[in-house]
């Protein structure tokens, strides 16, 4: 065959093809840190973008005929115009060299810059594998076989091998040279946790192939499936617990500062108390103990020695105007951040339930906004947060984030209500293992619920509730609609318990 093409799409990934009047083959090489292995699957499509041609000088030459090294886990290709490919299969440390007229041109990896001075030619490495060789060396396996791998020798440890005399040693060495010579199957297996390709039945079996091809190409599939899903499913796991701890920070901050500017005596309490006390403060004074009014006793109070009584309490009401601003800076603040914990917490637990390479792709497509800016995460919050008693209430801001909230934000065991007959928002109350939902709690929900619908200027509106589970999503249902089975009824004002009355 000659080659056809030659690139990579894929950071540590090369694709060759091969092609012979109808005929294509293709060596996808993975050659990352922690994965080496050669597949050949029949047929390759290319992307569209992110594709480099590499090894250029190959492409229309043929291949002429094919080496392996001798007790050396690497080969390569003889191509026409005196041109060699090398593969050197070296663990973390795997590489794919060119060779014009004798002389390394390219590399692969160009990190192991030493590769440049391999010569294939020379790679051959002769062992005596005999019996008195083997004998000299005590049957050990590393020093007679240094191709052998860990899977060999597990092999014959589990048949006893360490205890066998030599002699014993090696006939059982001769009888696994035989099968790794000419295999009766290829085993996908799993050994200490791990996914390997197996030339002997060891460990786990997980499949028997009889085709080396196929048994490479089914492997190497496998494995990226399933490292792949271990990969991004930890990334994932790891990119929203570090939001979510974040959030959870600065909350506790915000929360921590505000109960201070809340229960220290406020700027203008400071400020009432030095106005009503005018006569009573000597002229530059800088400590005066005065009657707090406020609590009731005596309290001190510093001053400044060049400024006068009343410029230091129209001082203090000016800062009581900016604490109030801080405050409610805060308390807003503290409302995001709720709602940031909340969408990161069930993130997390949508993601322990993808058990699948498939569930953890829906998962990555639906939860993208997440995984990416903090500032579009914020952005996509599709409910509004009440708090009470100790429990949260979530409500709904449109028909799109309604069906958000039920599908994302709201599971088996919570509490969803919705204003009956009519449209509106949903609304859901958290459930907290082992805490009965009060009925104080149910009601402000309802009154929400009924609040953010058409019913927001009844004077009593009928509000639906049941447990998550009840709820379902018809299929091709419009944003929103839902179908509810063994649904409650409440009836309540319309109304929002947690606006402020003026």
């Amino acid at each position: 065959m000659h080659v056809a093409t030659c690139f990579s799409q894929n950071k540590d990934e090369l694709i060759i093809g091969f092609a012979k009047e109808k005929e294509e083959l293709y060596i996808r090489a993975m050659l990352t840190s922690h994965f080496a292995a050669l597949s050949f699957p029949n047929e390759f499509r290319r992307a569209r973008a992110n594709s480099v041609e590499l090894f250029e000088p190959t492409i229309g030459q043929t291949v002429e005929g094919i080496v392996q090294h001798e007790n050396e886990r690497s080969f390569y290709l003889m191509l026409s115009n005196n041109m060699l490919l090398l593969f050197k299969l070296f663990g973390n440390r795997s590489n794919i060299i060119l060779y014009e007229d004798n002389a390394s041109v390219t590399l692969f990896h160009k990190k192991f810059e030493s590769d440049l001075e391999l010569n294939p030619l020379q790679m051959h490495r002769s062992l005596p594998q005999n019996y008195e060789a083997f004998a000299a060396a005590g049957g050990n396996l590393k020093k007679i076989y240094p191709t052998f791998g860990d899977i060999p020798a597990l092999y014959l440890e589990e048949k006893g091998y360490k205890q066998q005399p030599v002699e014993e040693k090696w006939e059982m060495v001769q009888e696994v040279l035989d099968l790794l010579l000419a295999p009766e199957s290829y085993y996908i297996i799993r050994l200490e946790g791990k996914l390997r390709l197996s030339l002997l039945p060891l460990g786990e079996v997980l499949q028997q192939i009889a085709s080396p091809i196929e048994a490479l190409n089914t492997y190497t599939r496998t494995y990226l499936s399933e490292t792949g899903f271990e990969r991004q499913y930890e990334q994932a796991k790891q990119q929203l617990s570090k939001k979510l701890h974040a959030s959870q920070s600065v909350l506790e901050q915000s929360e921590a500062k505000l109960k201070e500017l809340r229960h220290d005596r406020s700027y203008s309490q400071t400020a009432d108390i030095i106005m009503a006390n005018l006569t009573n403060i000597p002229p530059r004074a800088t400590q005066v103990e005065l009657y707090d009014f406020y609590t009731d006793q005596n309290r001190t109070f510093k001053l400044k020695q060049d400024e006068t009584p009343q410029k230091q309490a129209e001082r203090y009401y000016r800062k009581a105007k900016n604490q109030h601003v801080e405050v409610k800076q805060l308390e807003e603040k503290i409302e995001r951040k709720l709602e940031e914990v909340i969408i990161f917490e069930d993130a997390l637990t949508t993601l322990s339930e993808a058990k699948d390479y498939k569930a953890l792709k829906n998962f990555l497509h639906d939860y993208a906004h997440l995984l990416t800016t903090k500032q579009k995460a914020q952005q996509e919050i599709p409910f509004r947060l009440f708090e009470t008693e100790g429990f949260k209430i979530l409500v709904g801001k449109s028909a799109k984030n309604n069906d958000l909230l039920t599908q994302r934000h709201t599971y088996k065991d919570d509490l969803w209500l919705h204003a009956k007959d009519v449209s509106g928002s949903h609304v859901v109350i958290k459930y907290q293992a082992g805490k009965t939902i009060p009925v104080t709690v149910l009601e402000k929900a309802a009154q929400l619920a009924a609040y953010y619908s058409k019913r927001k200027s009844d004077s009593l509106c009928p509000v639906l509730y049941t447990p998550k589970k009840y709820v379902r999503k018809p299929k091709g249902s419009a944003p929103g609609a839902v179908a509810v089975d063994r649904e409650k009824v409440l009836l309540v004002k319309p109304e929002n318990p947690f606006e402020r009355k003026v």
